[in-house]
């Protein structure tokens, strides 16, 4: 189902649609995918919300083979994402974002975001993400195992395979 809803941009106040559309996640759930973004000013908001009540989650999963960047990820607005062994955590924030994609996705959302420090980031800053660039490429070639973690206190958060290990997740 998919309702389009009028409403002013938080913003700059331009009238613009809110879409609020439900889908059904095999193995998973029904969820609820909101999203908006503003023609006049550029703003953007996505969340996903499952629509059932959960218990704060954990996921754990061992990306070891190409196979597995097409493994399903949906991160709601209340979910960390952390892969170790590239030093990366995202944590949730006021401009976080929920979506529903696949770990070669979750790849290239965090690749796009090292690009920006190539541009703006200092000497240092621009080696290290160099490096990084280096290294998720070599995941998405399949010669580097990461362990891929998803923490979502609302429980509104998955990644969905019987390869992953659920846990309940107590947040500190």
């Amino acid at each position: 189902m998919r309702n389009v809803v009028p409403g002013p941009c938080p913003y700059c106040n331009t009238e613009i649609e809110y879409i609020y559309q439900t889908e059904n996640i095999p193995y998973f759930s029904d969820i609820l995918i909101i999203s908006a973004l503003c023609g006049s000013c550029g703003y953007k908001y996505v969340d996903t919300q499952l629509l059932k009540e959960n218990k704060p989650v954990r996921f754990e999963l061992q990306v070891d083979k190409a196979e597995d960047l097409s493994i399903r990820v949906v991160r709601s607005m209340s979910a960390s994402l952390e892969i170790p062994e590239l030093g990366v955590r995202i944590d949730p924030g006021p401009a976080c974002q929920g979506f529903v994609s696949n770990v070669e996705g979750v790849l290239d959302r965090i690749e796009e975001i090292v690009k920006g420090a190539l541009v703006w980031g200092e000497d240092q800053e621009q080696e290290n993400a160099r490096v990084l660039l280096k290294k998720i490429d070599c995941v998405k070639d399949g010669s580097l195992a990461i362990t891929l973690i998803l923490e979502d206190r609302c429980g509104n958060s998955a990644i969905i395979t019987k390869k992953a290990h659920e846990s309940v997740y107590i947040p500190e």
